[in-house]
């Protein structure tokens, strides 16, 4: 048996935040936002959601979905930034609301690459047989340490939460290779303070890079080539960087997730809410070849590509 995911779900806010409410809060346009990012709104959660209500919905449908009960979790991971609280962990919350009552629990911080360490964490446990079934979720609210006067980072971020369960499935199918990295000198680049704080061509050369070099190393590392890939699935940060990465597989266009346009960067929650939606929508189907890659604040990076189907 290999390690790959059996059930996934997202949540999404209701309310849309457009580029045209945001010329009304920042110095910006439409189009400016448009040409640089690819990004045309974004969700906000209300007051009263937390971080934690925004992984409970998105993991309740992971659960649903893999056909478990909650009490068949044996680890849970969240992927966050932006904690409830700076502990207890969201995961903690989140396994006292599921009933997931044998469940350890613990928060990852690595950014917007949190949800790709979580799951290729989850493939040791499952791997050498100490955990059967592992909730990774990925979720921020980022609208609460976002500065809305920054015009420079205000019109990025959005709020959201995707959830996988991670199990085994069989040979074959599943993870078939994975990278993780860090770059600590790029700290400074991309950090929270009182809010968050980005330079933005530091990081987009950064990850123009290591996303295109991240892909092509797991790609070898499975014994693969380029052309075997039937999708990417980039964290939803900026579209010219998404795209960078694209070209470096020589994929279509076609064969590439794209969701920025309408969630903006919800960093660690934007693979997996990708993911939700290209399957629903058909793009990922039974046997395809996926790959997954993410960067982040740290600097952070990792990359996943596998065999979907459970």
């Amino acid at each position: 048996m290999n390690t790959g995911i059996i059930g996934i779900g997202r949540y999404l806010p209701e309310k849309i935040l457009t580029n045209a409410d945001l010329e009304k809060m920042v110095d910006t346009s439409d189009e400016w936002i448009r040409t640089r990012t690819g990004i045309e709104e974004r969700r906000i959660a209300n007051n009263e959601t937390n971080t934690s209500d925004m992984a409970f919905e998105a993991a309740k449908k992971a659960i649903a979905d893999a056909e478990i009960d909650p009490e068949d979790i044996d680890l849970i991971m969240v992927a966050t930034v932006t904690p409830d609280h700076p502990f207890p962990s969201v995961a903690c919350l989140l396994q006292e609301r599921l009933g997931a009552k044998k469940a350890a629990a613990m928060d990852i911080s690595a950014a917007c690459a949190g949800f790709m360490y979580g799951m290729i964490t989850a493939k040791q446990f499952i791997d050498n047989g100490a955990y059967k079934n592992v909730l990774v979720v990925g979720v921020e609210k980022l609208s609460k340490i976002t500065d809305w006067e920054d015009r420079n980072t205000a019109v990025l971020f959005g709020d959201a939460a995707g959830a996988a369960v991670l199990g085994p499935v069989p040979d074959g199918k599943g993870i078939l290779a994975f990278e993780l990295g860090s770059d600590g000198s790029g700290a400074k680049h991309l950090y929270q303070d009182e809010k968050l704080i980005m330079n933005g061509r530091e990081v987009f050369k950064f990850a123009v890079r290591q996303m295109g070099e991240s892909s092509i190393n797991v790609i070898e590392k499975a014994g693969l080539s380029k052309e075997d890939v039937d999708f990417l699935i980039p964290h939803q940060a900026n579209i010219r960087i998404m795209e960078a990465a694209r070209q470096r597989l020589e994929l279509p266009v076609e064969k590439m997730s794209k969701t920025v346009n309408k969630y903006g960067n919800t960093s660690a929650a934007s693979i997996p809410v990708s993911l939700v939606e290209d399957l629903e929508a058909g793009r990922v189907k039974e046997n395809d070849v996926v790959v997954m890659v993410g960067f982040g604040g740290g600097l952070t990076w990792g990359a996943i590509i596998m065999r979907w189907g459970k």
